[in-house]
């Protein structure tokens, strides 16, 4: 900065300055042991800063579940940091834009109007970006561009000339370099030095003006938040909003569905931040408009993904289902529907170790339909395999829903009875051959086709107790074959006693 400014601005009696209440709290910013409980006491000094303080943790900025009393509950809520950023703000820049009527005093007031907007442009930009600083942000947002308000103050008839000329801040900025050797990003920086500022406010101001994009990003969003006022602004806002657009994009990798949603909550807060620093910006009617349709573009948007989601959730639901029953059909025999050989081989295995784990008793019934193959003979494949479907599933229909069927091969099923005893399981398969001998299996040109069957009872448990499931499906194949030797159409038990192991033979009605 030309020395001869710094001469005029050290000399200049009209600057805006810090009052002592902001000086007193610039000294607690800088100092690592203060507490929360010497900013109150600062701050209760000051009314009008108290009720500032307490309106904005009132605010939608900081809603929270229950209202704000008083100055303590809502230095509390605030936190230290945020406490003196807030603090900071209203203090530095109480009555720097005096009050409007004068073209000059219009001038100072579109500046304090961007300064506004800049300070909720940076804290919004920092939030999209997962930032915790956001006090700090929005006050160097605000503070930025208060080299123009002092140059304003300073140089009133160089300076006014050139801010009332300037149609954007980047002509401003050459203006400034042009007539001042300087801009007012450095005037400022200048300023905030002498005022003793927090580092990271010099050097964010110094920097905000800066022609060299910052790789850090609170210093971008410093930076870029004069840029995203600009769209308030503007007599173009459609142009502004596109120039801002591409540089947030650029440097913090926002989106337009992002950024607009910034510009939204910007407008949204806009109210708020204007009334706590006693002046009126609104946004225009075009900006609004933008917002709108970039909300109603953002609702379509996730309408769209809902349904998109929908969608998806569907079709994983429809594969899984598919998914569910392709295994189930894997672990199904193709034919009568009941369990095949491999799945029986799994669950007589895991209801094997269960019963064995705890004491229980298994039973296996190995059943083979009598004379099958003179069905075939006789009335054809289809009829047999007709009698097969209906044979499995009479046999299932008369089980429990504990109990498990499967067919083992050809004509051969086996029956699972967990926690059933041999004789238990000797009778619940007597009723089944006598449902079975009475109950059609096909009906023919000639009537109805009636079957029998033979079985063979084994038991894990009690009588006799077995190293493995394939023993044990042994002792049951073994019995039917006994129980084929003996005539077929009965049910014989592994238990040795014939009294007890016999079933009388069942006469079966004759197929027409």
């Amino acid at each position: 900065m030309p020395p001869e400014l710094t001469a005029v601005l050290a000399l200049c009696r009209n600057l805006p300055s810090p009052p002592g209440i902001a000086l007193r709290i610039i000294e607690l910013a800088q100092d690592p042991e203060a507490d929360l409980s010497t900013a109150a006491d600062i701050i209760a000094i000051d009314m009008a800063l108290s009720a500032r303080m307490l309106r904005i943790a009132n605010s939608p900025l900081y809603a929270s579940r229950r209202r704000i009393d008083n100055l303590g509950q809502a230095l509390t809520m605030l936190g230290l940091n945020a406490t003196l950023s807030l603090a900071l703000g209203f203090t530095i820049t109480q009555g720097v834009a005096g009050t409007a009527g004068s073209p000059e005093q219009d001038l100072r007031e579109r500046a304090w109007r961007r300064s506004i907007l800049s300070a909720l442009a940076a804290s919004q930009l920092g939030q999209a970006r997962g930032l915790r600083r956001l006090e700090e942000l929005m006050l160097a947002g605000l503070l930025q561009d208060i080299g123009v308000l002092a140059l304003a103050q300073s140089h009133p008839d160089t300076y006014l000339p050139l801010l009332r000329d300037a149609d954007s801040n980047a002509a401003l900025l050459d203006a400034e370099r042009a007539q001042l050797q300087c801009t007012h990003a450095e005037v400022g920086a200048y300023m905030a030095a002498q005022w003793d500022l927090p580092r990271y406010l010099s050097e964010a101001i110094a920097r905000s003006e800066d022609g060299t994009p910052s790789q850090d990003t609170f210093q971008a969003c410093v930076q870029l938040s004069g840029t995203v006022a600009d769209i308030w602004l503007d007599s173009d806002p459609d142009a502004a909003r596109e120039r801002a657009l591409e540089q947030v994009h650029a440097r913090l990798q926002l989106d337009s569905a992002q950024f607009d949603q910034v510009l939204a909550q910007i407008s949204q807060a806009l109210p708020t931040i204007a009334s706590l620093f006693d002046t009126a910006p609104t946004t225009p009617a075009r900006v609004q408009l933008l917002i709108d349709h970039a909300q109603e573009l953002a609702t379509l948007r996730n309408l769209r993904q809902m349904q998109d989601a929908e969608q998806a959730r569907r079709r994983a639901d429809e594969f899984e289902a598919r998914a569910n029953r392709l295994t189930e059909q894997a672990h199904r025999d193709a034919l009568t529907g009941v369990l095949n050989r491999r799945q029986l081989e799994t669950v007589l295995e895991q209801e094997f170790l269960r019963a064995t784990r705890h004491g229980w008793p298994l039973s296996v019934a190995f059943i083979d339909l009598d004379d099958f193959k003179k069905i075939n003979d006789a009335h054809g494949h289809l009829t047999g395999d007709e009698v097969l479907r209906e044979f499995a599933g009479t046999l299932q229909g008369q089980l429990r829903t504990s109990d498990t069927v499967a067919r083992f091969g050809g004509e051969e099923f086996v029956a699972l009875l967990p926690n059933t005893t041999e004789s238990v399981a000797l009778d619940v398969i007597r009723r089944v051959l006598a449902r079975i001998v009475s109950t059609p299996m096909a009906m023919l040109e000639g009537g109805p086709l009636f079957i029998t069957f033979s079985a063979g009872v084994a038991t894990q448990g009690g009588y006799e107790r077995f190293a493995d499931v394939q023993d044990l499906l042994r002792a049951a194949d073994d019995v039917l074959y006994r129980s084929k030797n003996l005539g077929r159409n009965r049910v014989i038990a592994r238990s040795p006693g014939d009294g007890a192991a016999l079933a009388p033979p069942t006469e079966a009605p004759s197929a027409a």
